[in-house]
């Protein structure tokens, strides 16, 4: 598997990198023992920024909440850190920032549909002066949202001592008892003959002492979220996606049939450039699941279908990509077909390497690797839970089978990672030779669920029978022996893009680990 120079994932001549060994970091929003678990806190959403410092989640109350790192705040940043060769002993830290409201329920009266406020997507844009922005979506409304400190402006140095005043401002006489007269906070005098100041009043040559102007000071600074601009009644259908594009300008949002090009300065004009639905909906064989820009490429994007295709388009060809670049897709093994096939191949999730030069797929058994160079099919295939294959019927029959997890890469391109069932997430080694296939669950202690299992399959199906029918021997536990839990499920997840960091969402927790 050769990424080419410079590629992040590749297949280089020397040894793989060795396996890494998981810690746990941080958790936040824990749950006690017993304590349910709120609908509206449930996490539907996390995204790290380009640098890393910072963190976001989504939960289906459409609330955002951001994270920023601390661990680097004291001894300067961390690259710094690595260009002076200084040994850097401790781990990504994180922290509250702060959270808003970014979507409320709405209701469609034209088509009488509830809209949830629950957040689909959160993608960073590029910050400029100190201040974070970043977009939200929920299913239907994408928001633009601009988090900036402001100063909390007070006004001090009054006239007056606060301790010595009584009453609305006048002085306790007994405290200037030198004085035959006591002034006011605004400079006048309580002395009812001299409150009205003559023709022939005079100041004194020094001024009167106890009069000072007061002066606006700013003592602390408080975080506020502004919503910059809305871009809404676009989608007839559910939004799934939002990418940024490389060019800092513009982004795209897609749902079910359509995909659209936004520019963040304009929010009531967007341009359809993928359009799949059929001129009569009863021949509608595939949707689209996922979107993504690719990070470097302004004019190309990639799109997935529920059929397990990966479609690459270029901008430049026309204005509506209805015909795709390049189609990636992998050919079914003859006799494989089952009812099935087609529930599990729809893609869930996509994600380009920062190297732009490979594309990360989730769809329910399995993570695929391509290589945009060959579109013969994957170049690595990595088996999730291929102990679940046995109970696919009543994964159908509980719906859990159309559930859709997400995929991440490593920022040095060199692992991948997912989640499963039962607060289950799986790393990956996708070099050449590698041989890491990690089982690590989100809780304090995450290697108390590894699995010992066998190098993973790179194009080839044929190690698997032995792990197959070993889910068929005990069809209610999986490769440790442990019941299925489907509805702990860790659908959400991302990598830190700098080092090996995770944070997984498994219901309301956000977990953090460091390797």
């Amino acid at each position: 598997m050769n990424g080419g120079e410079g590629s992040e994932v590749s297949g280089s001549a020397g040894p793989p990198p060795p396996l890494l060994e998981w810690k746990f970091s941080q958790v936040f929003g824990e749950r006690t023992a017993g304590e349910e678990v709120q609908e509206v806190d449930i996490i539907s959403a996390i995204e790290f920024d380009k640098t890393g410092d910072h963190l976001a989640t989504g939960d289906r109350g459409g609330r955002v909440v951001l994270f920023e790192r601390t661990d680097t705040k004291d001894h300067g940043h961390r690259r710094d850190l690595e260009r002076m060769d200084c040994p850097i002993s401790r781990h990504p830290e994180f922290r509250y920032k702060t959270e808003f409201q970014s979507h409320e329920p709405e209701f469609d009266y034209l088509k009488s549909l509830e809209i949830e406020e629950k957040i689909n997507k959160i993608r960073w844009c590029q910050t400029a002066n100190g201040a974070l922005f970043l977009l939200s979506t929920n299913d239907k409304t994408i928001k633009f949202w601009k988090v900036q400190e402001k100063k909390v402006k007070k006004i001090c140095d009054m006239n007056v001592d606060p301790s010595r005043a009584v009453g609305n401002g006048s002085v306790d006489g007994s405290s200037i008892s030198t004085s035959p007269k006591s002034y006011l906070a605004n400079g006048g005098c309580s002395d009812r003959s001299s409150s009205y100041l003559s023709n022939d009043f005079a100041f004194p040559p020094g001024g009167i002492p106890s009069l000072h102007l007061p002066v606006v000071a700013s003592h602390e600074t408080n975080l506020v979220p502004r919503c910059r601009r809305i871009y809404a009644h676009a989608h007839d259908y559910h939004i799934n996606s939002i990418s940024n594009n490389s060019d800092g300008e513009t982004f795209i949002s897609a749902d079910d049939l359509r995909i659209n090009l936004w520019n963040l300065e304009i929010s009531n004009q967007s341009f359809n450039i993928v359009d799949v639905k059929p001129a009569n909906m009863e021949d509608l064989t595939e949707v689209i699941t996922s979107a993504e820009f690719h990070p470097t490429h302004c004019n190309m994007l990639a799109y997935s279908s529920s059929k397990g295709s990966i479609r690459l388009i270029d901008l430049r060809q026309s204005a509506l990509c209805d015909t795709h670049t390049k189609l990636f897709e992998e050919q079914e093994a003859p006799g494989s077909r089952s009812f099935f096939t087609e529930i599990i191949a729809s893609i869930s999730d996509i994600k380009f390497g920062k190297d732009g030069r490979h594309i990360l797929s989730r769809d329910y058994m399995t993570l695929k690797l391509w290589d945009i160079n060959m579109d013969s099919g994957p170049v690595a295939t990595f088996q999730v839970h291929e102990y679940l294959r046995p109970k696919l019927c009543d994964l159908y029959e509980n719906d859990s089978i159309f559930d859709k997890f997400e995929c991440c890469l490593s920022g040095d391109g060199l692992r991948v990672a997912t989640g499963s069932y039962s607060n289950l997430f799986r790393v990956f080694g996708c070099t050449a030779g590698s041989t890491e296939a990690t089982t690590l669950e989100a809780s304090k202690n995450p290697m108390r669920r590894q699995v010992p299992t066998p190098s993973r399959p790179s194009r080839s199906l044929s190690s698997l029978t032995r792990v197959v029918r070993r889910g068929a021997d005990s069809p209610g536990v999986d490769t440790n022996g442990n019941a299925f839990d489907f509805t702990t499920k860790l659908l959400h997840l991302a990598w830190h893009p700098t080092e090996n960091s995770l944070a997984c969402a498994a219901a309301n927790s956000l977990y953090m680990y460091y390797a």
